[in-house]
């Protein structure tokens, strides 16, 4: 296992430091490397760490989505308003829509399968907006009339909305029965998440003030209460639907609005962690790729990212409607809205696992839509920022 890891840190920051050289993000290097040491290819990779990848992919996105939350001012927010809450859902229901009409067409699978597909894709991707998005707020770019703010938030909520339709899917998919009610689901365990992640950051707030405490330890006790979140989610499972992902932001989020010293203090801690973390993500998901499948699948699978894309861009204009972003701006968001890769990254292996007849092409899927779209996404947004938002406040 100490092997495996040693090639995963090693050959994942030295291609993932070619990949930014080349101005491409580094997390396509780490894709790459997990390809290369996957037992697909070399097999070099401990099946001992293989077994627990799934975890090891959570603890990543606990670590991001903590530091998006202590970036994330709650105040702010609030100024954007409806367009914020659209952008929570009506994107990512654009995207699985288009998936449900053509991927049968286009990719040969069934219309629940293409669902489950669509559910996997549609999600943005915090590894890829969420540092792009602080730096347009540490630099107040776009924060004028909150669109960092906006789309980081929604991104989250976004991400919720979409793994409780993929839960939705995957039990219809598996011959489970859903009812009506199962969509119900989805605004409760919003609503639930922003509750216990509103109330444990409070009473960690509370804490932090009367005690003292060394910062590392307090990342650690985030961390640790972050866990319980998603802990407490599998334990309420058919009882009382909980997002532990939403209420784990949430908890940050309100830290930052209750003890903004101490958010401020720590979040560079979270920035350090989510180095080692974003290389276990990215090469553990691409270990799980069988490249020849992939290679197969490839022409028809890339078409139909980008006709899924395009839906996806058509549902964050209509977002936009009635609201006082410019077209300029408004073009801003729908670009930055593109990356996938944390949630594909963390989710596109399941359906594989549980032996459904669309597991290798959503798997497949989901690789190539990371491949695809965090290098353009990001690239676009550094590109284009610019242009969209700075030079647009100087007209």
């Amino acid at each position: 296992m100490l092997t495996s890891l040693a090639f995963i840190f090693i050959l994942g920051l030295s291609l993932g430091y070619i990949f930014g050289k080349l101005k491409l993000p580094s997390l396509l290097g780490m894709l790459l490397t997990g390809i290369i040491l996957g037992p697909y290819v070399l097999n070099l990779i401990s099946p001992s760490i293989l077994s627990i990848s799934v975890e090891l992919r959570q603890i990543a996105l606990v670590i991001i989505l903590m530091r998006a939350g202590l970036a994330l001012n709650i105040s702010e927010l609030k100024k954007v308003g409806r367009p914020a809450i659209l952008m929570c859902f009506i994107p990512a229901c654009f995207e699985i829509l288009g998936m449900i009409l053509l991927a049968p067409r286009i990719l040969g699978i069934s219309i629940i399968d293409a669902a489950i597909l669509g559910s996997v894709v549609a999600a943005v991707s915090p590894a890829v907006i969420v540092p792009k998005m602080i730096n347009l707020i540490e630099n107040k770019i776009g924060t004028e009339k909150s669109i960092p703010q906006m789309i980081m938030a929604a991104g989250s909520v976004d991400d919720v909305f979409v793994i409780v339709l993929f839960t939705v899917f995957t039990t219809l998919g598996s011959g489970g029965e859903i009812s009506a009610s199962s969509f119900t689901l989805i605004p409760v365990s919003i609503v639930t998440g922003l509750i216990f992640g509103v109330a444990i950051g409070l009473l960690l707030s509370a804490y932090f003030k009367r005690y003292h405490l060394r910062d590392s330890i307090k990342v650690i006790i985030m961390i640790s209460v972050a866990f319980l979140f998603l802990g407490l989610e599998e334990k309420l499972k058919g009882t009382l639907p909980m997002s532990g992902l939403l209420a784990i932001m949430t908890m940050g989020a309100t830290l930052l609005q209750s003890y903004p010293l101490l958010a401020k203090r720590i979040s560079p801690k979270f920035s350090k962690l989510w180095i080692a973390a974003e290389i276990l993500l990215f090469v553990l998901v691409g270990a799980t790729v069988d490249i020849n499948y992939a290679l197969n699948a490839g022409p028809a699978a890339i078409l139909m990212i980008f006709i899924a894309l395009s839906f996806r861009m058509v549902g964050v204009f209509i977002s936009m409607i009635k609201t006082s972003l410019n077209m300029r701006e408004r073009l801003f968001c729908m670009i930055a809205y593109m990356p996938k890769a944390t949630v594909q990254a963390a989710i596109g292996s399941i359906p594989l696992a549980m032996g459904l007849s669309c597991g290798n092409i959503v798997l497949t899927v989901a690789v190539l839509a990371i491949l695809i779209t965090a290098p353009l996404g990001a690239f676009a947004i550094d590109l284009l920022y610019r242009k969209l938002l700075i030079d647009n406040n100087k007209k």
